[in-house]
């Protein structure tokens, strides 16, 4: 399968990823590019050091638009102005999903309900949860199985004259259920409401067709499968005929219409800029160019085909090998329904993930019982993925015997 991979040349270009470590958390902290060091090397170097604070005005002011495009073009299908780099995920929820429902308040005061589902990431909970506390408005919950996610016929029940915002992930962080993104949008839209997308877990190994498939505003981190690197900074994607309707809640100097005028009071530049606030987190950006630059060439059909195929045989490997020891499947079965992970089950899972990571086999763990497998289609091989299952089969083995006192 290795030597039929039209991908597995990728591999090389990132550091460590040819060594003996198994790394199964690509979908939580992708491995660096080897090209990014020696990017930051010069940044730091020549940029910073040669070129100081001349830099913000020959190049790094354009920056988070120049990378965001870039982003919107290879990554999302946006076309350009329309997303931008920014700061946190966290803090960029939190623009785009105050500035949403204020602006249907402000339309139509009616509307005081933002939906989403039970099992989301917990920042868009959280976040949510406080802007409600923040406005007077609902939450109207989806209850859905953590080994799935929303479907269309969930957010059809809970959608109405009342909905002001509905949030989703087009990836669900635990089961990787893929949403059906285009025909969830539809139904939001339907009833008035507006559509923020978590595209965090699918950015860069799923295709996003945002413009396409009507997408209102998203987010995504890039520290992930576009391996921006620890709390690189997040993107934000808003549709164009929205950017001047919204008014975002984090008024900054950089998001105003004449950066250096500093005058008394606020005043919002038009287009994308105006949903950042603060100084642009410059060295956080320069690793993920990078990996752009690979997805640019490889194309992310291309990339998508081989996130299927490495999770296909996850699910393969781990049915003969760990299914008969009492793991189950915590992920979709079927490929169009996956994103570019797998979850596997067993009441032994912690204790396991913590002695698999003592072997240089480096899983992530989720409640309840759940081994994630973050497989990163330009950094992941096939071989990695059955050493890592086999090294997975012997510690639960090994587990269990103990816990039966037969070891």
């Amino acid at each position: 399968m290795d030597r039929a991979d039209g991908l597995a040349h990728y591999r090389k270009r990132f550091v460590g990823a040819e060594s003996d470590l198994v790394y199964f958390d690509g979908n939580s902290l992708g491995r660096p590019p080897i090209a990014a060091i020696d990017r930051m090397d010069r940044f730091l170097r020549e940029d910073w050091g040669g070129r100081l604070i001349r830099g913000w005005d020959e190049a790094w002011m354009q920056l988070p638009f120049e990378i965001g495009d870039r982003i919107g073009r290879a990554v999302i299908e946006a076309k350009a102005g329309q997303t931008v780099i920014g700061d946190s995920t966290t803090v960029l929820l939190y623009k785009l999903a105050r500035a949403a429902v204020d602006a249907q308040l402000a339309r139509d005061p009616g509307r005081r309900e933002i939906v989403v589902d039970s099992d989301n990431f917990p920042t868009d909970r959280y976040v949510l949860d406080g802007i409600a506390r923040e406005r007077g408005l609902r939450l109207r919950w989806i209850e859905v199985d953590t080994s799935s996610g929303v479907t269309p016929e969930h957010l059809a029940e809970v959608v109405g004259p009342d909905t002001a915002l509905v949030v989703l992930s087009h990836v669900a962080y635990r089961s990787a259920y893929l949403a059906d993104a285009e025909e969830l949008t539809r139904i939001a839209h339907d009833a008035g409401a507006l559509v923020l997308w978590d595209l965090c877990h699918s950015a860069g190994s799923v295709p996003v067709r945002a413009d396409h498939w009507g997408f209102d505003l998203a987010v995504g981190c890039t520290y992930k499968y576009l391996n921006g690197g620890p709390g690189s900074p997040a993107f934000a994607y808003v549709r164009d005929d929205l950017q001047d309707v919204l008014a975002q809640p984090i008024q900054g100097w950089m998001g105003t219409a004449d950066v250096f005028a500093m005058g008394p009071e606020y005043r919002p530049a038009r287009g994308i800029r105006r949903f950042i606030s603060g100084t642009p987190p410059i060295v956080g950006m320069l690793a993920m160019e990078e990996t752009l630059a690979m997805i640019e060439e490889a194309g992310i059909a291309a990339i998508r085909a081989k996130s299927v195929a490495l999770t296909s045989y996850a699910i393969t490997v781990a049915d003969e090998w760990l299914a008969p020891l009492g793991v189950t499947l915590a992920s979709p079965t079927e490929s169009e329904e996956r994103g570019g992970h797998v979850t596997l089950e067993h009441p032994a899972m912690r204790e396991v993930t913590a002695r698999l990571w003592q072997q240089d086999v480096i899983p992530d763990y989720r409640d309840p019982g759940g081994l994630r497998l973050g497989l990163s289609p330009l950094s992941t091989s096939f071989e990695e993925v059955h050493r890592g299952l086999a090294a997975t089969r012997d510690q639960l083995k090994s587990v269990l015997l103990e816990r039966a006192g037969l070891a």
